[in-house]
């Protein structure tokens, strides 16, 4: 693959959402990381943790995204159960290239990840994706269905047409925002209350954790995004799925959790209301809790 893993230290970044459920977590720090370079002239990173049958964690969209920021309260957990967790920051994100010369498609992603996780030596794994990086995954199932044992996605995208998305509060604030160049710190807090149902989980260490990637990121990363609605193809799935969304959210709409119960063959989605865009933020201890359940039903069986 012409592809050199290299290990560096990843850029530090902090947050501390709350769970009302018990006091304030310490500030968490991203893990080292390793960088790949890929064909196209990309170098991507990701982080890992833990050992055991591979579970890909790819983060969704927006300003300042990234895999630790989206999965910071998931991973460890994934490890400490004996699962070999892979956080990973897509083109555009993170700590990965951010091109300005490139269409930032769901073709494109699924092939930069395809490429990131062979050169790594990452083959058969579950998928968990939020968002875009539902869509992501269910695209790579779809095209790659021998190398999927499962999909874990929160209010993913790919399931409605171009047009239903943008007439969502929240993807209309993100795109007016960053593509005008409108982003600071009082914008960011503004976008991310819109992602959860419970302000109080936009802390300051989350919009300075945000901003640091966003001033990074060229407008291309969304301007020239394109996702097709994959609907007419969710029968073609061959593994199991498992799926959570939020009926607060105001990012993509959460009638498109019944897009998979009546068109996939093993599917099953938890609705949750007084809960917005995040279901890995916003209820962690009950996501973390339910994915592991599946996933060791899954290896059971």
């Amino acid at each position: 693959m012409n592809a050199t893993p290299t290990e560096s230290q990843h850029a530090d970044a902090h947050g501390n959402a709350q769970d009302k459920s018990r006091s304030a977590p310490p500030t968490l720090q991203a893990p080292k990381g390793i960088f790949t370079e890929v064909p196209g002239g990309l170098t991507l990173h990701h982080f890992e943790a833990g050992s055991g049958a591979p579970v890909v964690f790819i983060h969704g969209s927006g300003p300042g995204a990234s895999g630790f920021s989206n999965f910071k309260h998931n991973y460890p957990q994934f490890a400490a159960a004996g699962h070999r967790a892979i956080v990973v920051d897509l083109p555009g994100y993170g700590a990965s290239s951010k091109p300005a010369d490139v269409n930032y498609t769901l073709d494109f992603f699924v092939s930069a990840l395809r490429a990131q996780l062979a050169a790594n030596g990452i083959g058969r794994a579950t998928l968990l994706g939020n968002s875009l990086g539902g869509a992501i995954a269910l695209q790579y199932a779809l095209d790659y269905p021998d190398d999927v044992d499962s999909l874990i996605m929160m209010a993913p995208g790919g399931v409605e047409e171009r047009e239903t998305y943008f007439k969502m509060e929240g993807i209309q604030k993100m795109v007016s925002l960053f593509t005008n160049r409108q982003m600071n710190r009082l914008t960011m807090r503004q976008l991310l209350e819109l992602l959860v149902f419970d302000r109080s989980l936009v802390t300051d260490a989350l919009v300075e954790e945000r901003l640091a990637v966003c001033e990074q990121q060229p407008p291309e990363v969304l301007s020239t995004m394109r996702v097709p609605n994959l609907t007419d193809r969710l029968g073609e799935l061959k593994c199991p799925v498992l799926g959570f969304w939020g009926t607060d959210d105001r990012f993509n709409p959460a009638s498109g959790a019944m897009r998979f119960l009546e068109h996939c063959a093993d599917a099953r989605f938890v609705l949750m209301n007084r809960c917005g865009h995040w279901v890995m933020v916003e209820h962690r201890r009950y996501f973390n809790r339910e994915c592991l359940e599946f996933l060791a039903e899954q290896h059971a069986a």
